[in-house]
This record gives structure tokens, C-alpha cells and sequence, in this order.
């Protein structure tokens, strides 16, 4: 059956079916979305281009090399090959259910599935805002953790997934001179690394004692705002990196940054990791730790040693949620002897 459809700019739209109902059920939604003023008309436009629009938009937009080039990688790995050539316009929820599937099947991870979800799911609402589509059809669909990709819950561990506080003593002590005020810095702040890298003498107070995170300096050296509105925060500095600072800026390389590489640009993080991060826990004979466990290290006493409740830890480490904070330090935050507490409350209410 041949269904047409008279837009308010008298172009006629012609679409065929095998069946007479399938044609009735189109013409009545199209209808209803012409009066909604939300009808896209069919396109040849097909997936994979229309995320690489979407992509050339974002890069239009100066948005961050990092965020563009994961996006590109989206597109290049885990959506080009599944449904990159199918049309925009036919597109379905099902469709893209179906997609995840395909996604899991394939052995990637729920984290992964999620990621890639958001990538189509906002390339979507591009080009919902284009008139390329009517709807985002992504919208509402959750990938959730099934028998095969359950997180483990494993809770971070000193000694496991991040230095205990002798090893720590043992890597201040053995660092170089040279990056160790670098290193003291991250392990009594919680910095992140592109934030120490990026990190500007003039956002360092010695004479307070406190660091404002202001910027940061991406993979490329390329300094910008941090990357959420919670990373620009003040982290109060103990006495001992107020001092270690105070010697290393008359020692750094000139610049208007607190810990450059010798030429006074932004270190490369790589070169760190490979050239004084690696050796230097080869050198103390400990575990392979990632620089980013330093951060957790600095969570931990800041729990531990100070009591800092969980709003003030999401703070000062510069997470976007509480839900963050509690998911990846929960379990050290002191728990409440609800026994105790209960005869307490007897207590206080018998003795009235």
C-alpha cells in the first residue's frame, strides 16, 4: 500500500507497505507528529554519518582533544561496525537494544556499554535538534550488569590498590629531588594529575596554606579548565608541602607553573609515569601502583587521620556526586554501633 502525506509546505512525502495496516499506523503517527511539529522526514542519512556530523560539530566547538578523540574511537570500534550503515530514520528503541546486545555478545563490558550508549544517545539529541530526526529513541534505555559482567565490589584496599603509610614514607623518602615535591604534593592533596601538572604559582598560597584548583593540563600539555565545575575547589596543604614548596620555587624552572618540565611547559604524564613514577617503586621494591593511586591514599587519611565526613571528602577530591564519594570510599567512613545506640536511646527515654 502506497501512504502519502501532505505537509503545511504542500511537499507530498510518498512511503510504501506490504500491509494495509502497517500503512495506517504510520500515517496516523506521522500525522500526529507533523501536528507536534516533531516529523523528521525519511532520510538517507545514515548512522555513522550522522555521529560524524556530530563529531565535526564538537570539534567546531573546541570541545576537549580527549573528549573528541573517544568519541572517534566510539564511532571507529564499537558502533560503525554494528549499525554505522543503517538510516538514521529507521532507527529504533528495539534497534539499539538489540545493538547492546550485540555490544555484550561481542565481550564488551557493562562500563564500556554504558559509554557508548551516552556517545549515540547525545549524537542522537544532535541530531534531533537538526530536524534529521523526530525523536531520540535512545532515550530511556539503561545497559544494566547481567550474571556475565556483574562488578566484582571489590572496595579499595591499602597495600593492594594503593600505597600503605609506611610505603608511602618509603616513596617521599626515596623520591628524586627533583619531582619530590611533586609526588609529597599528590599524596597529601589528592590531586589529580592533570591538575598538579597543570597546577599555576599564582593559585598556590603558601602563606594560608592552600592550593586553589583552577586549571588543568590535558595529554597533550594543552592547559584549560578542569573538566567539571566540582574540580575547582581549595585543598588546605599541611605544613610539610607548604615548606617543600616554598624550597622548590627557588629551584623550579622559570614559568607560571608550580611543577613544569624543563623547559617550563606542562610535563607530559607519560614520560613521568615511564622515567620517574616506574623506577621509583622499582627502586623502593613495591607493587607496580598506578600514579592514580596516590588519590585514594590521600582519601584514606583524610578519613582516617582527620575524620573528614563524606560531603567534605567530595569536596576537596573534587567529585561531581556524593553517590561518587560513598562508591569508592564508603566503607571507610566510621559506622554507627546500632546496638549501642539503641540501648543508649532506652536509656535516655527510662531515665526521663
Amino acid at each position: 500500500m502506497v501512504c502519502r502525506l501532505r505537509r503545511s509546505t504542500r511537499k507530498r512525502r510518498l512511503k510504501t507497505f506490504a500491509l494495509k495496516k502497517d500503512a495506517e499506523a504510520w500515517a496516523t503517527n506521522a500525522r500526529h507528529e507533523v501536528a507536534h511539529g516533531i516529523h523528521a522526514a525519511n532520510s538517507k542519512i545514515t548512522v555513522e554519518e550522522t555521529i560524524a556530523l556530530w563529531i565535526k560539530h564538537c570539534i567546531d566547538e573546541n570541545l576537549e582533544r580527549s573528549t573528541v578523540e573517544q568519541r572517534q574511537r566510539h564511532l571507529k570500534i564499537h558502533i560503525a561496525p554494528f549499525i554505522g550503515r543503517e538510516k538514521l530514520a529507521v532507527l529504533t528503541t528495539p534497534r539499539l537494544n538489540a545493538f547492546l546486545d550485540q555490544l555484550r555478545d561481542a565481550g564488551r563490558s557493562v562500563a564500556m556499554r554504558r559509554k557508548v550508549l551516552t556517545t549515540v544517545g547525545t549524537a542522537l539529541g544532535f541530531a534531533k535538534g537538526r530536524g534529521l530526526v523526530a525523536q531520540n529513541v535512545a532515550a530511556g534505555i539503561k545497559v544494566k550488569s547481567d550474571d556475565r559482567h556483574k562488578a566484582t565490589g571489590k572496595q579499595l584496599r591499602a597495600g593492594r590498590d594503593f600505597p600503605t603509610k609506611a610505603e608511602l614514607k618509603l616513596i617521599i623518602d626515596r623520591a628524586s629531588e627533583r619531582w619530590r615535591p611533586y609526588i609529597l604534593t599528590a599524596v597529601f592533596t589528592g590531586m589529580r594529575a592533570s591538575e598538579l601538572r597543570g597546577l599555576h604559582w599564582g593559585d598556590v598560597d603558601l602563606e594560608s596554606g592552600n592550593v586553589h584548583v583552577r586549571q588543568r593540563a590535558d595529554a597533550w600539555g594543552t592547559i584549560g579548565s578542569p573538566k567539571s565545575a566540582a574540580g575547582t575547589r581549595d585543598i588546605p596543604l599541611v605544613p610539610m608541602v607548604v615548606n617543600t614548596l616554598k624550597q622548590w620555587r627557588l629551584a623550579c624552572p622559570a614559568g607560571r607553573l608550580v611543577f613544569p618540565n624543563d623547559n617550563g611547559g606542562a610535563k607530559s604524564h607519560g614520560s613521568f609515569l615511564q622515567h620517574t613514577w616506574e623506577p621509583l617503586l622499582r627502586r623502593c621494591g613495591l607493587p607496580a601502583y598506578n600514579f592514580h593511586s596516590l588519590r585514594h591514599a590521600a582519601a584514606s587519611l583524610f578519613i582516617a587521620t582527620l575524620g573528614w565526613q563524606p560531603k567534605r571528602i567530595q569536596v576537596v577530591m573534587g567529585h561531581s556526586s556524593i553517590t561518587m564519594t560513598y562508591d569508592l570510599y564508603g566503607h571507610w567512613f566510621e559506622t554507627t554501633d546500632d546496638e549501642a545506640a539503641l540501648k543508649r536511646l532506652e536509656a535516655a527515654v527510662v531515665a526521663a
